[in-house]
């Protein structure tokens, strides 16, 4: 039997993707053939969630892998730039979304708790160089895409490091619409462009391995209750192009 999800909210018409990806820029590389996922593992017993459909890589964030659900590229990669298409393809429920500060804080009400907005969401991202404390956030918090998460939402760190891999500006388009990344990683360093808007320079990633595989994101998924999270990875991938750096 086919399980039905309410309230999932599409705020622009999709496009109807390119058969065919971009011509890989000089220098560069393709991670993708706009054919099959022959430059990714795809995790054990997804069962057909993480595909290419239309000539873009999808996902439904429905992976039936046990175990780690995350897309990751056959590859290592040490210093590199990677360009990358992306899109919402829609969202799903309401999520409780706090406001961030440029300084990476939350806003709090007097009582030291964060204030909050219910507000439709997805959630996905690009993990760098192995590990997903150097996720490169896809998602709907009026913060924007591009931050780091693990490394901004940890206290532990420095303040100048919270701010520094926090964006500088929203850059998203709308939901359904087409977004594309430059993310540049040399040595302990990120610099984050997103639709043509540098939103993070020349940010520190404390003990960032030397070097490690990229991963396209699962979150969320189906819930205890059968119902599917307000923070699921509805996107598709395209353009997906990285040069190494000497």
């Amino acid at each position: 039997m086919k399980r039905i999800f309410p309230a999932l909210f599409l705020l622009t018409s999709l496009t109807p993707a390119d058969a065919a990806p971009d011509k890989t820029p000089e220098g560069f590389q393709s991670l993708f053939n706009g054919r099959d996922l022959s430059h990714w593992i795809i995790p054990e017993g997804d069962n057909g969630h993480w595909k290419v459909v239309d000539g873009v890589i999808d996902y439904d964030a429905l992976s039936e892998a046990k175990g780690d659900k995350n897309l990751w590229s056959k590859e290592e990669f040490g210093d590199f730039e990677l360009r990358l298409d992306w899109r919402i393809k829609k969202t799903h429920g309401f999520y409780a979304m706090p406001y961030v500060l440029p300084d990476g804080s939350y806003v709090k009400d007097d009582n030291g708790q964060k204030i909050t907005h219910l507000a439709p969401n997805a959630d996905s991202g690009i993990y760098l160089r192995g590990q997903g404390t150097y996720q490169i956030n896809i998602w709907c918090w009026p913060i924007g895409s591009g931050e780091v998460y693990g490394i901004r939402n940890n206290e532990k760190n420095p303040p100048e490091v919270r701010a520094g891999v926090t964006p500088s500006r929203k850059a998203d388009h709308a939901v359904g619409e087409w977004n594309t990344f430059v993310i540049t990683v040399k040595g302990d360093r990120l610099t984050v462009v997103l639709n043509d808007h540098l939103i993070i320079e020349n940010a520190l990633l404390p003990d960032v391995p030397e070097k490690g595989a990229i991963a396209l994101q699962h979150h969320g998924g189906l819930g205890k209750d059968g119902e599917l999270s307000s923070s699921s990875s509805l996107v598709q991938f395209r353009n997906l192009f990285i040069r190494e750096l000497n």
